[in-house]
């Protein structure tokens, strides 16, 4: 098995203070978190930024200051959402990606969320998959339903992806697939051969799902995006989510991958800039 790219998925768009303390809202913070995840084992930061008042927003600059202060403090593989927050429009929602950063999430189809719809039409997913390309980013196809898989590999068809592939799998969001070994199982065998994977799941499901990546041979994202707790009633931080997985994946004899065997494993021949 190749080492394991853990990702961090540091912020989100849905969780807020209230829910907890430790979630990073300014870009110092959360490149601060971004390097605590870094030296427990993390080689991506995903990162959403926040607005002044703790808003979601995929505000360019805010992004580009957020970078910045990741790049001055480890040498992490920077993933920007291009998911947003539900409700925002595509323009909106790429403008990171004219940073050009070294990967961006790229959402394959429509899917309920909790309350909303987080709706990707075709036209929209093919203009995402232009723009990553124009701008030279490695997509990570953010697969939400098996569906999805297929809606990725047309895009290869289209000539609209090109080069090495990489899915994230996250299970468990209300409205798209639950997180179950066998569906986990089913959408990795739709995968093409020399395809890399990554399983992300929601709150109590993270632990056993990333269980299920480490010895599937597949790749893992934990962070308050995803999950806000270490344990029933314990609230976890992001360092401390990344190092459970780190000692899981030592006890279970598999190395885990700095950034630049990160870089090597995804096929990313440069860094921003």
């Amino acid at each position: 098995m190749d080492p394991l790219i853990i990702t961090a998925a540091l912020v989100g768009a849905e969780v807020t203070r209230k829910d907890t303390p430790h979630l990073p809202l300014t870009p110092q913070e959360i490149a601060e978190q971004a390097a605590e995840a870094c030296e427990k084992g993390a080689s991506i930061a995903h990162i959403h930024v926040r607005d002044t008042e703790g808003h979601p927003s995929q505000n360019r600059d805010l992004y580009e200051e957020t970078i910045l202060e990741i790049e001055k403090r480890c040498d992490m593989i920077v993933q920007v959402s291009t998911g947003g927050a539900v409700g925002m429009t595509p323009e909106e929602r790429l403008q990171p990606v004219t940073l050009s950063p070294e990967m961006a999430t790229l959402t394959t189809g429509s899917v309920n969320f909790g309350h909303g719809v987080f709706y990707n039409s075709h036209a929209d997913i093919q203009q995402f998959a232009a723009t990553l390309q124009k701008y030279q980013v490695r997509p990570e196809f953010e697969i939400f339903d098996t569906g999805m898989v297929q809606t990725a590999l047309s895009l290869v068809k289209e000539g609209l992806v090109d080069g090495h592939l990489h899915f994230d799998f996250v299970l468990g969001v209300p409205g798209g697939i639950p997180a179950d070994a066998r569906h986990l199982l089913l959408m990795v065998d739709q995968l093409p051969a020399g395809a890399t994977w990554t399983v992300a799941a929601v709150g109590r499901h993270q632990l056993p799902m990333s269980a299920l990546g480490i010895t599937l041979g597949g790749h893992v994202r934990v962070g308050l995006e995803d999950n806000l707790y270490y344990r029933k009633g314990e609230l976890a931080t992001n360092a401390s989510l990344v190092a459970r997985v780190n000692r899981l994946a030592k006890e279970l004899e598999r190395p885990i991958a700095t950034p630049e065997e990160a870089r090597k494993i995804l096929h990313i021949n440069k860094k921003r800039g």
